[in-house]
């Protein structure tokens, strides 16, 4: 029972609190190529989450044995060999998928939220929290992905899916599927994701004249006078 909490903080931290995008701002370049859709938004989370599990369990399975000198090309081999993978799951059962992702797909291996969690925590922690934080972080790049996704092609297209919203798709408004759109969609959440991890400030407390650090200074006290509160 002791263990459980620290692994379900692994897997859920990822998500809002070190929200990897919206919190550590990593993996921004795909993120605002792949979000004029939904459907590409998410192919591009699944994979990568994918990745990210795959290659956090074998990096830490195999933390003792790499040499510390040739760390990073390890780790890159590993998440390339992960990545080839599901590249190639993707060709052969979801070519338009595929397609939509072009480039970026195959860049999922210097994807900084990948390298960065090996480096980081699976080179030195076990398999499963290793795991878990990929898992995590899989979860959180997804959901914002997912949500800029779809507020980009909801209002930039008119549609959700590639489904037509009656009421916008007639005035769509298209800077949102152009780069500002994206910048700005991005620059909103980041800013709603700051606002809910931000903890709210303590007022200072009153403190009378025993604690005051001007007490030596203080005319008042000089002249027999108690500091108000």
């Amino acid at each position: 029972m002791a263990e459980k909490k620290p692994l379900i903080k692994e897997l859920t931290k990822g998500i809002i609190k070190e929200n990897p995008v919206l919190c550590l701002v990593l993996g921004t370049c795909p993120t605002l190529a792949v979000t004029t859709g939904v459907s590409s938004a998410l192919g591009m989370g699944v994979a990568a989450t994918a990745v990210l599990v795959c290659s956090n369990a074998v990096i830490s399975a195999l933390r003792k044995v790499i040499p510390n000198k040739v760390r990073i090309p390890a780790y890159i081999t590993i998440i390339a060999a992960f990545v080839t993978i599901v590249q190639m799951i993707v060709k052969a059962y979801a070519p338009s998928l595929n397609d939509a992702l072009g480039v970026y797909l195959p860049l999922i291996v210097v994807n900084c939220i990948i390298l960065g969690r090996a480096e980081m925590f699976a080179s030195k922690n076990k398999v499963l929290p290793s795991a878990l934080d990929g898992l995590g972080m899989g979860i959180g790049f997804t959901a914002a992905l997912f949500l800029m996704g779809s507020i980009r092609e909801i209002l930039g297209a008119g549609s959700w899916f590639g489904l037509p919203i009656p009421v916008i798709s007639s005035s769509p408004i298209l800077i949102f599927i152009l780069p500002p759109g994206g910048f700005f969609v991005f620059g909103m959440l980041m800013a709603a994701a700051n606002k809910i991890n931000s903890k709210p400030v303590k007022k200072t407390e009153e403190i009378g004249c025993a604690a005051c650090p001007m007490r030596g200074s203080c005319g008042k006290l000089a002249e027999g006078e108690e500091c108000a509160k």
